[in-house]
């Protein structure tokens, strides 16, 4: 869309250069007279407009090479090229002013609705020129907008991962092994069987020198202590000597 409005200031910068001479040339009275187009009165007037257009038509032709002058200036010329058309066929259809003859008219009409055309043309592709500018603009914000989120995303996510990693670095400060006490190993103790005390199951009561009392109560008691040792053995529980033979 761009280089075609391009072409089209290119052609606005010829038409206008191509007017600003003939009107720059106002003085040069047998070149009207061949053209059949009246002339400017006074010459000053029409020489102070041609060099007006020749300074329009250079600034079209600038604009067509910098881009960022297209649409502005297409703008505007396109606005000047319509609206002198449009003055033209009202002038010389409308009020049949300036009188010309057959083919300067004709010329003069022609040239009005060239003018008209290409200065239409010129603002409706500027305007959509300038749209998509517009658009294109939108979107390398968005884009912009994305990779700076996309950048401090990436930092926060390096950020992170050096605090991570500043973790995982910290001294690990190992455990000093725990000594456990020693328990002694206690071995079952055998029970040692406690044998009876002997006692003569007979006592010497016959000993000699005691009296029949003496001999009657240590005979009571060796009676009474062997019922104890028989009542001992029998009762449940008790140890058991250890039988042999």
């Amino acid at each position: 869309m761009k280089p075609l409005l391009r072409a089209v200031l290119i052609l606005d910068a010829l038409l206008l250069l191509a007017f600003g001479l003939l009107f720059l040339l106002t003085p040069w009275t047998s070149l009207y007279n061949a053209l059949q187009l009246v002339q400017t009165q006074p010459a000053l007037v029409g020489q102070g407009f041609g060099v007006a257009l020749i300074g329009l038509a250079w600034l079209a032709l600038h604009a067509s090479i910098d881009g960022s002058l297209t649409s502005t200036v297409a703008k505007v010329v396109g606005h000047v090229n319509w609206l002198t058309g449009v003055l033209m066929l009202v002038w010389l259809l409308g009020l049949h002013t300036p009188a010309l003859t057959g083919f300067g008219q004709i010329i003069a009409v022609l040239t009005g609705v060239v003018l008209l055309v290409v200065g239409l043309g010129g603002v409706r592709l500027s305007g959509a020129v300038r749209r998509r500018e517009k658009v294109r603009l939108v979107e390398a914000a968005a884009a912009e907008r994305a990779e700076k989120q996309a950048a401090k995303d990436a930092a926060k996510d390096a950020a992170n991962r050096r605090d991570s990693g500043r973790v995982i670095a910290e001294p690990v400060y190992r455990a000093e092994p725990v000594v456990e006490p020693v328990v002694p190993v206690t071995r079952p103790v055998t029970p040692v069987s406690v044998a009876p005390s002997v006692a003569p199951l007979h006592p010497a009561v016959d000993e000699p020198g005691l009296t029949a009392s003496e001999r009657a109560a240590r005979a009571d008691a060796a009676a009474a202590r062997d019922d104890a040792r028989n009542a001992a053995a029998d009762a449940p529980g008790a140890p058991r000597p250890p039988f042999h033979g």
